[in-house]
């Protein structure tokens, strides 16, 4: 296939690269090719790529920050989502793009099914549901992934500050009453390729359907992020890397404050990915790992 693919200087853009590139033809257009605050620019520019398959992880992800620049990120989330949506199906091409556990309100203990209501708490999660929609309504074969706390050995991530961190100081003092889990863009883009490769591509719009073009994809179980900041500083003294914080101290939310609100609760059930597609991801701390090694 000739592939559309955003991002790709972006975590999961970035980690899809290289296992698309394998059997496919990949375009990878920069900033300056395809410029998601434009989406006016967008059609026009498909038309001359002319892509089989459209792949969109790419987002504005700043989330405090949209608390200020509401309009930018509405236009990257929603508007730019929207256009390639429309010349997808226009062109009957299927496309998949990447949303948000910050769709939901976040409350209660459970994990997030893709039929549960959403709610979002912020700016960033309101203009990524909005791009939900709009790829929805757009009426062309679409699978829509929410993923949830993505990090990567490169990149501006969690776990990254968390090692810099730990290098600084003696104790860092990390949320412990928000749940997620934590998701390597490995695992992110390990399994879209798999979904991707069950089947023809000429196949792939029923093979979307069979998710109903809404899926959850995480690494399997939750933590807080004190949780997994204490896995990360673990795994570092195991390793015998150099570090100067041994503790790490459990604070709450209201001792953290931010600008924009994140849900307490983000875990998401991956039920359906594994009935749809037979396909159920490793666990978080041991994808933790393989990042740590990647790191290293």
């Amino acid at each position: 296939m000739r592939i559309l693919l955003t991002g790709t200087r972006g975590q999961v853009g970035g980690a899809l690269l290289p296992l698309l590139e394998r059997k496919h033809t990949v375009i990878a257009p920069t900033r300056a090719d395809l410029d998601l605050s434009k989406p006016d620019s967008i059609e026009a520019q498909l038309d001359e790529v002319r892509p089989d398959l459209v792949i969109n992880p790419a987002a504005y992800t700043a989330v405090d920050r949209a608390e200020d620049e509401e309009a930018l990120a509405l236009l990257v989330n929603a508007k730019a989502p929207a256009a390639m949506a429309r010349w997808a199906a226009s062109n009957r091409v299927p496309i998949v793009h990447f949303s948000t556990d910050y769709v939901f309100a976040g409350g209660g203990n459970n994990a997030w099914r893709e039929d549960d209501p959403t709610g979002p708490l912020s700016v960033y999660g309101r203009t990524k549901l909005a791009g939900e929609r709009e790829v929805r309504n757009a009426g062309g074969s679409h699978l829509v992934i929410r993923t949830a706390w993505v990090y990567a050995a490169q990149g501006a991530n969690f776990m990254r500050t968390m090692i810099r961190l730990a290098k600084e100081r003696d104790t860092l003092r990390v949320v412990a009453d928000q749940f997620g889990t934590p998701t390597s863009a490995s695992t992110i883009a390990t399994t879209l390729v798999q979904i991707l490769e069950q089947q023809p591509a000429e196949d792939l719009p029923r093979h979307f359907a069979r998710a109903g073009g809404l899926l959850h994809l995480t690494n399997s179980g939750s933590t807080s992020w004190h949780g997994f900041a204490s896995e990360i500083i673990n795994s570092l003294h195991a390793r015998g890397v150099a570090l100067k914080t041994a503790v790490v101290t459990p604070i709450a939310t209201a001792d953290y404050p931010t600008k924009a609100t994140r849900p307490s609760n983000s875990r998401l059930d991956l039920t359906r990915l594994k009935d749809a597609y037979g396909i159920v991801p490793k666990p978080w701390e041991q994808a933790l790992q393989s990042e740590l090694d990647a790191f290293q």
